[in-house]
Formats: C-alpha cells, sequence, structure tokens
C-alpha cells in the first residue's frame, strides 16, 4: 500500500522540489511516514525528517482555531464590528478608479476568518511607515493602527481577497487573552500537544535550527534565507497568517488534535469547516471547484465529493484532515514559488484513492495530464 502516494510524491523532486517529509494517520495511527530528497542541496545532505520549515499560510488554521477558543468562551461573537474591539477601524474607505470611498458596511469579525474584509497583502504606504516608526519591531498590535489607514479592496463581505485578515485575528487574540500572540498559542496550543520545535516568533540568533529554504527560479532551486520572507514586518511581529514554523512531527499533532476536538469542540469546528461562501464571494476563490471556504480554511462544499478541510503555504506545505474517514495528511517542503504548488491537493486525494476510493486515481491522474502535460506511471 501507498506505493503511488510514494510514486508521486518523489515525482514532485524531479520536478525540482528539493525535499519533503510527509505523514499520514488514519484513526488517531500513524499509517505512512515517507521523506525524501535533501534539506541542503549544495552540501547533499537528506531529510530526516525532524526538519523545521516556515509553514506560511499552514499558520493560518493555527490562528483561526486560537480565535475561536477565545470564541467559545463568549469573548466575541462572529457578527460583532471589529471597530468594537479595534476603534481605529471605525472609519474605513474603499479604494476605486475613481479614488477614495467611505465603506457601505463595517469589517465584522466574520469577515476576518473568511477572508472577505477587504483588506489585501499590499504593503501600502501606512504599512511601510509602521515598519519605520517602529524601527524595524513592527509589534503585532501595534500593526493595527497603520492597517486601518490602508484603503481596503471593496466593502466587506461582497468579496473574497487574500490578505492580512488572519493577522488581524491574530492581534484580536492578543487583545482579549492579554498575552501576546505568540505567548498565547505556546500556551494554549503548543504546549498543550507537545509542540515543542513550533513557533510564531523566533529571533534571528536561532535562524540556524531551520532547514534551508528555497525559490524556484529559472527552472532551478534557488537558496533564500532561512527567515519568514515577506510577511514578518519586524523582530516583534507575529503573523497569525504566515509566521509559523514547525516540524511534520509536530503539525501533525495539531491536525489529530483538531480532528478528535482537543482542541475545540466538535459544533465549534463544524462551524469552521461549512461553507460560508456567496456566488459573488466565491467569484475570486482559488479552490472553488472542489471546496468551499469557512472560517479560515478550505472545507467540503455542497456537492461535498470531497470531505477533507485545510489549507496550504507559501513554501508548498500542505494539510488536510478528513473527519469524516478518520484522516489526516501534512505534506512539508520549504520551496518557494515551487512547480509542484498547483498539484500538491492530489497529495489528500491519492491517499483517500488508496485507502477509499480506488477509482480516484483515474480521476487524478485525468485532472494532471489535463491541469499540467503530467503522466502518473501507475
Amino acid at each position: 500500500m501507498f506505493e503511488r502516494l510514494t510514486d508521486f510524491c518523489d515525482s514532485l523532486l524531479e520536478m525540482g522540489l528539493p525535499g519533503y517529509d510527509i505523514v499520514v494517520y488514519q484513526k488517531g495511527e500513524c499509517i505512512y511516514r515517507h521523506f525524501n530528497g535533501y534539506s541542503d542541496l549544495e552540501n547533499k545532505i537528506k531529510m530526516n525528517g525532524k526538519e523545521r520549515f516556515n509553514i506560511y499560510s499552514c499558520s493560518k488554521p493555527i490562528t483561526c482555531v486560537a480565535a475561536m477558543q477565545l470564541y467559545e468562551k463568549g469573548m466575541f461573537s462572529l457578527e460583532d464590528k471589529l471597530s468594537d474591539y479595534m476603534p481605529e477601524f471605525s472609519e474605513m474607505y474603499v479604494q476605486t478608479d475613481d479614488g477614495l470611498r467611505k465603506a457601505n458596511t463595517p469589517i465584522r469579525i466574520k469577515n476576518l476568518f473568511e477572508m472577505t474584509s477587504g483588506i489585501s497583502y499590499q504593503k501600502t504606504p501606512p504599512v511601510l511607515k509602521f515598519i519605520e516608526d517602529t524601527d524595524g519591531r513592527a509589534p503585532t498590535l501595534e500593526f493595527m493602527k497603520y492597517l486601518a489607514k490602508s484603503p481596503l479592496k471593496f466593502d466587506p463581505g461582497e468579496k473574497w481577497l487574500y490578505g492580512y485578515s488572519h493577522d488581524v485575528l491574530a492581534a484580536l487574540v492578543e487583545l482579549l487573552s492579554g498575552e501576546k500572540f505568540e505567548e498565547y498559542v505556546k500556551k494554549n496550543i503548543f504546549d498543550v500537544l507537545g509542540m515543542n520545535n513550533s513557533t510564531f516568533l523566533l529571533s534571528d540568533d536561532e535562524l540556524d535550527t531551520i532547514s534551508k529554504q528555497y525559490r524556484f527560479k529559472d527552472g532551478k532551486a534557488i537558496e533564500q534565507p532561512k527567515k519568514v520572507l515577506t510577511y514578518k514586518l519586524g523582530s516583534e511581529y507575529a503573523s497569525g497568517g504566515a509566521g509559523g514554523i514547525t516540524t511534520v512531527d509536530d503539525y501533525i499533532k495539531f491536525l489529530e488534535a483538531l480532528r478528535t476536538n482537543v482542541l475545540l469542540k466538535k459544533e465549534t469546528l463544524e462551524l469552521m469547516t461549512t461553507d460560508r461562501l456567496t456566488d459573488k464571494q466565491r467569484e475570486g476563490y482559488w479552490t472553488s471547484k472542489t471546496h468551499g471556504y469557512g472560517l479560515g480554511m478550505r472545507c467540503p462544499n455542497e456537492a461535498r465529493k470531497y470531505t477533507d478541510f485545510g489549507w496550504g503555504g507559501a513554501a508548498c506545505s500542505f494539510l488536510a484532515v478528513d473527519p469524516e474517514n478518520e484522516l489526516s495528511v501534512f505534506f512539508g517542503t520549504h520551496l518557494l514559488d515551487s512547480p509542484v504548488q498547483g498539484i500538491r491537493s492530489m497529495l489528500y486525494r491519492i491517499v483517500k484513492a488508496e485507502l477509499i476510493d480506488p477509482d480516484e486515481f483515474e480521476a487524478v491522474k485525468a485532472e494532471l495530464k489535463k491541469m499540467h502535460n503530467y503522466n502518473l506511471t501507475y
């Protein structure tokens, strides 16, 4: 079993991935673990399964879970206005072709989870000024005062757009809990689960603990700085949307704890993994053909052809949890602008085909052939 999964993962190395580490759990047991390739291409150091990765947007589910823990305590409602907690967001403006206009609707907490707030990932003049004014420290909560001065891309709730929304959630966690975001997550998630190699804020003098990071350019993997690129605005900035650092062994603990309701109540997880997108919002959503989007992650849509929820990261890491089939999958790697970014979702589908639905293999093969002229050998 899993020969096809291994073959597929190894084929990603041929496409330019330096190395990878993948784990699959079913019913609480590790049923597959495999790593291959190199953590250090130049020195030919092979993957050993202990690598620490910048997981970028695979951080988002952790942040959303942290926020929903406070939701369970009654500390906010999804319908609450963000300005009820952060007054700097009281009067927002939308950027249009004709200039700025006042937003017609307020940002609500649910818009942050849903990525429908209108907040983008653009480094606007206020964002750059924030870095300058704080002398490169960029404290997480203080960022909100500057971000609120950046114009929105649309009225909150109108569309779906990737941006700093989950960084705002991290600041909300910090505000409501009275603790630094990274400390709250450590105490309430990482320490609870024994995720001893995970953090949201790593000092520069600890960068040597991270695996080498690469960017795919001109047909090859080029070494990059080990720090979180672009999304870490300063030395004190814990990016809820992209700042997580972890290992495969640690992250699978998080996924299994999520699946088994260790971190959240069952009804809370169901709320998070229920599709919330309107038809208009769905137009800008990346995986609208196969999944919906809930509170911070892809999730089954109305058709429920796929029963997993999860997300992926900028350096090609990928996660999937399938409560219906009691499955958790995490794929760790470290390649930005990866040529396999568009097909990594096939990892979960191949796992499901191996265990549950053999007919899915043919669908995977057909889609890969159509999308990337990629031929599977099985």
